[in-house]
């Protein structure tokens, strides 16, 4: 391969993600799991969601974990079972998924957007203190791209200020700070098991964290209709189950997760190399892990100068390279929130990550020949627009 080039790399199709590519190699192995399911009839609440619960609580380091039918499930449950509601405000980030929000917002609070520290896009710790104000009850640190908030900082104003602490965790299973496992910080840890997340299932699925045991007893409440015994209904909850062929296809995934979060780990490594010794750290930003950080890599996640995001995005899809934009619109901007009164200005750094962030294939399949390939056509960006600018 031409180094700069851009054109060698033209025949090395290089997908954002190969979730086929992560199935096969367990495809027996999860017919057999989902096979057994059927053959038991125990469609729902299952042992495999026992056993699923079981290895999260475990790998999380905590006594309980409940699942639940999503991520997005899991954050609104963790609002129902701390109780918020109307009047009540709620500080989180604006650069992350709908759901860290949009949980907050259907329970009748109120989502108070605070800025990101623009080098781990995740809750600036010296930016939360002056958000909070009496109506404050809770706050979601994002995990954003794997890598862990600052949670000792954010649980030392939890303590000060009397607030929940609910992780959403949904990009960073097997992800820790400081040694500690993400879902082990706070009151309570969310998880996705969306298909394209670390650790995904062939379909939706989420699961909470807690130490908790009133705590887990509730969640479990609340994702049950709140039917405790059958048709007496304590609260009003929601029915939000996780079916047991997930749990079962979970339950062998999890056995890789190390495998898997480890390889992401090499190819964020690789790309930092592959950047650096063809100059490109200079012109884009590439992504940091703390020292702190076992960073899981659910997105390895450049910045590039403003303005020529869809350029370069462009140039790699020409060549058959797939990239994403994590995410485009921050949350305090989105059309349905505008009744909070935010405007653009009033998150900078969130605004200014928004305008410049690409995302590029992280997965565990990707191979060295492919990342060469990555590296070679963001050269050859940068090289023919100084041949234009000349």
């Amino acid at each position: 391969m031409t180094k700069g080039s851009g054109n060698a790399d033209a025949g090395v199709p290089v997908p954002l993600l190969d979730v086929v590519g992560g199935n096969r190699p367990l495809r027996e192995a999860i017919l057999e799991a989902i096979a057994k399911v059927i053959d038991s009839g125990r469609f729902l609440h299952g042992p495999e969601c026992r056993e699923l619960e079981r290895l999260v609580a475990q790998r999380c380091n905590v006594p309980f974990a409940v699942s639940c039918a999503s991520g997005s499930d899991a954050l609104l449950l963790a609002m129902m079972a701390m109780g918020i509601g109307t009047g009540d405000e709620v500080i989180v980030p604006s650069f992350t998924f709908f759901a860290t929000a949009s949980c907050v917002w259907r329970v009748g609070a109120r989502p108070v957007f605070v800025d990101i520290d623009p080098a781990t896009f995740n809750l600036d710790p010296h930016k939360i203190e002056a958000a909070i104000t009496s109506a404050t009850k809770a706050v979601i640190p994002v995990h954003l791209f794997g890598q862990c908030a600052a949670m000792d900082h954010i649980n030392r104003l939890a303590w000060q200020y009397d607030m929940h602490v609910v992780e959403d965790a949904a990009q960073a299973i097997g992800a820790s700070y400081r040694g500690r496992p993400a879902g082990s910080w706070g009151a309570v840890g969310c998880f996705s098991f969306y298909p394209t997340k670390n650790l995904g299932g062939m379909g939706d699925g989420g699961i909470l964290t807690t130490a908790d045991p009133a705590m887990a007893e509730r969640l479990s409440l609340f994702a049950a209709h709140g039917m405790e015994p059958r048709y007496y209904h304590q609260v009003v909850g929601i029915n939000s189950r996780l079916d047991s062929m997930q749990a079962a296809v979970l339950c062998v995934k999890m056995a890789l997760l190390d495998q898997w979060n480890q390889a992401r780990q090499r190819n964020a490594n690789r790309y930092h190399e592959l950047f650096a010794a063809a100059g490109l750290d200079e012109r884009v930003k590439l992504p940091t892990a703390g020292p702190a950080q076992n960073h899981v890599w659910n997105q390895y996640t450049i910045r590039v100068p403003a303005g020529q995001r869809d350029a370069i995005r462009a140039h790699l899809a020409e060549a058959k390279i797939g990239t994403e934009i994590y995410y485009p619109v921050p949350l305090h901007l989105q059309h349905c929130f505008r009744p909070l009164g935010y405007k653009r200005g009033s998150l900078p750094e969130t605004e200014a990550a928004a305008d410049e962030v690409l995302s590029l294939p992280v997965h565990p399949e990707l191979t060295e020949t492919q990342q060469a390939a990555v590296v070679d056509r963001v050269t050859g960006y940068f090289t023919h627009r100084a041949r234009v600018a000349a």
